[in-house]
């Protein structure tokens, strides 16, 4: 096994999963303003709408990061991820000068749900709880 079969996965997943830890973090510990900003999106249920974000940001996150139940986690971060980027980023339904910004970040969150399709479809690799 070379270095990036052995490697490589382990990489892969502290890479994504430096993307949704902090950003768990930070919901947790700025609590009412995630509340608001999912208010402010008409959503409905804003403070349960924070808690799951959180909840998923942060525990399947880090269940990415050590491989535990990993094809789980990635599927329910790629199923949160590809939630988020309609809801937070809908790009088809802002003003002309958002547009632009609100398409990039729509596209990254398409990318990532790929990146954690492949977790599900493969496995955390050999340098995980799951160890597959």
């Amino acid at each position: 096994m070379n270095f990036f079969q052995q490697f490589g996965p382990l990489i892969g997943r502290l890479l994504i999963a430096l993307l949704f830890i902090p950003a768990g973090i930070s919901k947790l510990t700025g609590f009412a303003g995630t509340v608001g900003y999912i208010a402010s999106k008409g959503l409905p249920m804003p403070t349960v709408a924070a808690v799951i974000a959180v909840v998923v940001e942060l525990g399947l996150g880090l269940a990415l990061l050590v491989g535990f139940k990993a094809r789980w986690a990635a599927l329910g971060l790629a199923l949160f991820t590809f939630a988020a980027g309609v809801l937070f980023h809908n790009f088809w339904a802002v003003p002309p000068e958002q547009v632009m910004a609100q398409q990039i970040n729509f596209f990254k969150n398409l990318a990532i749900v790929g990146g954690l399709l492949f977790i599900v479809a493969f496995g955390a690799g050999p340098k995980a709880i799951d160890k597959a």
